[in-house]
């Protein structure tokens, strides 16, 4: 090693002590509170799998596929998301499949509710966008197996977790197509608004949003399939759902189980992208 090299090593920054520095300070002072958020969301998920599960499973299909019919006005899209669930209940993962929704469209809900009032601040802030760039780009580009690690020593284990180390993953895609929809929109658009004297409430609702709004719900779109590509990781640290058939399979290299649980999780995919899309049907 040449002398530059060895002076680098030689004085190390202690990132990662300082790190678990600060996570043992939130263990210490602040356990309750993690905790008990934990066991919060815990039931709240877990009461959800077990409402769905307590419907018959052909039951629960029928009342997608025609929430399918109801945002797209398509009856080829509704007996598609019935045949793509219907085949799930066919590879005994329903359960598993249900578990995995409800962690998906939490997340995916979460995350919007989060990032799409972030990306509105970011696109009127410019400062305040170039301040969020780094914090984004950290929260995109950090390994995911980095996530688990601080999340499961604050949460424990469980479907919280997961539900957590997803929406953070998660989060980063809805503020920066939000962000991207809203200063898209056309500036003569926003100076009509404003020749005919709208407020600035008036000039968002009324205006940028409705605009922004097909950039806006490709953002939900990418939420669910990112959402839905953190569960096998999810399924690390104690998240339920198709994550833990395929890390079953992973560990036993059971081929046939793969397949099934990545096929289940393709339709799953699939029927949400479809469900979410604008411009399919009439309605949208």
């Amino acid at each position: 090693m040449d002398p530059v090299s060895q002076f680098l090593a030689s004085y190390k920054i202690p990132i990662g002590a300082w790190g678990k520095a600060f996570f043992t300070f939130l263990t210490d002072n602040f356990d309750a509170f993690f905790r008990g958020l934990s066991n919060s969301l815990n039931f709240i998920l877990n009461g959800l799998v077990d409402t769905f599960l307590l419907m018959p499973p052909v039951l629960l299909v029928a009342l997608i596929a025609l929430l399918a019919w109801y945002l797209q006005r398509s009856k080829t899209l509704a007996l598609g998301v019935a045949i793509g669930l219907l085949f799930i209940i066919n590879q005994g993962l329903w359960k598993q499949t249900v578990q995995t929704l409800v962690l998906v469209v939490a997340a995916s809900a979460a995350s919007m509710l989060i990032g799409v009032p972030l990306g509105i601040w970011a696109a009127h802030k410019p400062k305040v966008y170039r301040v969020m760039l780094p914090v984004l780009d950290l929260m995109q580009t950090l390994p995911t197996f980095v996530y688990l690690i601080p999340v499961l020593t604050l949460f424990g284990l469980g479907n919280a977790p997961g539900l957590i180390v997803t929406i953070i993953f998660v989060i980063p895609t809805a503020v920066r197509l939000t962000h991207l929809g809203v200063v898209s929109v056309p500036k003569a658009i926003v100076e009509a608004g404003e020749a005919f004297g709208a407020t600035k409430r008036q000039l968002l609702w009324k205006v940028e949003l409705p605009a922004a709004l097909p950039t806006i719900m490709a953002g939900l779109t990418q939420c669910i399939m990112l959402s839905l590509s953190m569960v096998v990781f999810a399924a690390l640290i104690g998240a339920g759902g198709l994550g833990t058939e395929i890390n079953r399979a992973l560990g036993s290299r059971k081929i046939d189980l793969g397949l099934e649980a990545g096929l289940a999780i393709v339709v799953l995919a699939i029927v949400l992208d479809r469900m979410t899309r604008i411009g399919v049907g009439g309605k949208k």
